[in-house]
């Protein structure tokens, strides 16, 4: 159970300090808590992490794919920038400290990077299903990754 993706040299300018961002992303959680959110035709969820610095808890509103039973894949994209999201480096730091929220229900989880094939298969059924997560991997030179979240 390794998270082991580099950052990137190039990729899609990430912004992060946006009021507007932050009040979407609030909106979004609070939407994908209460009930069985879409956002441009795809599944939300809230992932709430342990910081890897802070130690305090950071919930953010992710896209989610379907993996199997009490499965659920998301993305590390930042929509395709050259560095991974602040939420993967706190999986890492804590991947059996997890929990997701959706529909009412929070469900502790742990998390796991897919690698290989499995990794392979998992972003061909991503990018079927919501094809801008293809135009990501084009922007940046990093490998997005993957990670598969299960039922603890």
């Amino acid at each position: 159970m390794s998270f082991d993706t580099r950052n990137g040299t190039r990729g899609a300018r990430q912004i992060t300090a946006n009021p507007l961002l932050k009040l979407g992303n609030k909106l979004m959680m609070r939407r994908a808590r209460k009930s069985n959110a879409t956002m441009a035709g795809m599944r939300l969820l809230v992932l709430t992490t342990i910081g890897k610095k802070s130690g305090e808890p950071r919930s953010t509103p992710l896209a989610w794919f379907p993996s199997g039973d009490d499965t659920w894949l998301v993305v590390a994209s930042a929509g395709g920038g050259a560095r991974n999201p602040a939420w993967y480096y706190n999986l890492a730091a804590n991947p059996d400290r997890v929990t997701i929220e959706m529909g009412g229900e929070t469900i502790p989880v742990v998390a796991e990077q897919l690698h290989g094939e499995e990794r392979a298969q998992a972003w061909a059924t991503i990018v079927a299903s919501a094809a801008n997560f293809g135009s990501y991997e084009k922007k940046t030179d990093r490998e997005i990754p993957v990670i598969r979240l299960t039922r603890a």
